[in-house]
């Protein structure tokens, strides 16, 4: 069975840094497209950047200052947070391609945690 369980999200202040995770279990990370997601409230849920084979990429938005990698040994997917914002409050949620290619297939969900970045 298919599960994805997010930690590390928390309240920091702007400029602040957080690193969360994303442990995985049911099958392996580095064999599918992962990706972390966010929802602001209001707002519609957004791709903040995924991870394939050979390849990264990024939102515009977090560019430069987001990382995303997976340790293999601990079948964990990471999102490493920089220089933070309090336009970067959301819900992150860590997601899996049902491929391992990202642009086929669908999202399977982790439930979610929240980051708030105050001012």
């Amino acid at each position: 069975q298919v599960q994805l369980v997010e930690s590390g999200g928390g309240s920091v202040q702007a400029g602040g840094s957080l690193t969360l995770s994303c442990a995985a279990s049911g099958f392996t990370v580095s064999s599918y497209c992962m990706g972390w997601f966010r929802q602001a409230p209001g707002k519609e849920r957004e791709g903040v950047a995924r991870i394939g084979f050979g390849f990264t990429s990024y939102a515009d938005s977090v560019k430069g200052r987001f990382t995303i990698s997976q340790d293999k040994a601990k079948n964990t997917l990471y999102l490493q947070m920089n220089s933070l914002k309090p336009e970067d409050t959301a819900v992150y949620y860590c997601a899996k391609r049902t491929t391992w290619d990202c642009n086929s297939g669908s999202w399977v969900w982790g439930q979610g945690t929240q980051v708030t970045v105050s001012s």
